[in-house]
């Protein structure tokens, strides 16, 4: 089993439960959370994700600010972009802010997997 914890933010909630749920059934923990308050809370609560999985276009703070959030709480976080609505002014400013990687969707949960993994060193 691979004991990494993952956390996906994303404000399409189903969305971010549905993959939780296809990690989880891979050996991942995993959490859910509809934006950068309830991410936060789970930090704040002792939850530490070895990767955030984030949508990039939320209403209240978008993609990158909640890495912002995320990597002040918790500077080892790795973070992935996953995003329908690309641009290439947030995929360059999320890297030079320690994003590991930015994805596109629909992306395979296999693909995704192997990001995951990549972000951990595993």
């Amino acid at each position: 089993m691979s004991n990494i914890k993952v956390l996906v933010v994303d404000d399409e909630k189903d969305f971010a439960e549905s993959l939780v749920q296809r990690l989880c059934r891979r050996g991942f923990e995993g959490r859910a959370a509809a934006g950068a308050e309830e991410a936060m809370a789970n930090l704040d609560d002792g939850w530490i994700p070895d990767v955030a999985i984030l949508d990039l276009l939320m209403p209240e703070y978008d993609g990158l600010e909640t890495m912002g959030m995320i990597k002040s709480h918790s500077p080892s976080v790795q973070c992935l972009i996953l995003t329908g609505h690309p641009t290439a002014g947030s995929s360059i400013e999320g890297m030079n802010k320690g994003l590991f990687d930015y994805l596109m969707k629909p992306v395979s949960l296999d693909i995704l997997i192997e990001k995951i993994e990549a972000a951990c060193g595993k």
